[in-house]
């Protein structure tokens, strides 16, 4: 189990690191002009993007940094919590949006989070 929930939080933290970068350092309309999956950005203030992308940011540090570190390892869990409500955010935002696809990949990210704020919290928890 704790294998398994090394590969998710690595995958995760791939995944929010890059996503969260995007939100921060790309201009909103050049982020809605690369794919239509990213037309949603339009629909938030530039100031509000770049507050998700560094809660994407944290939530992907605070993922693996205090775990390797062994600095407060309860961090882990609860950055993993924290990344699953900024998903059913984004989940909810889809469907209004009417975009299913996209509402089904969000819900996969999100299933991964909770799965190691779970796995981290009660199966595999870190022991000082």
């Amino acid at each position: 189990m704790n294998i398994a929930l090394w590969i998710i939080t690595g995958l995760l933290t791939a995944v929010f690191l890059l996503s969260g970068f995007g939100k921060l350092f790309v201009p909103r309309e050049k982020m809605a002009g690369m794919m239509d999956a990213a037309a949603w950005v339009l629909d938030f203030k530039p100031g509000t993007l770049k507050v998700i992308g560094a809660l994407e940011i944290l939530g992907a540090v605070g993922l693996v940094l205090p775990a390797l570190l062994d600095i407060a390892p309860i961090l882990v869990p609860l950055a993993a919590s924290g990344l699953t409500l900024l998903m059913i955010g984004a989940v909810i935002m889809r469907i209004r949006r009417g975009e299913t696809k996209a509402a089904l990949g969000d819900g996969a990210y999100l299933a991964l989070a909770a799965f190691v704020a779970i796995g981290r919290f009660a199966l595999e928890p870190f022991t000082s």
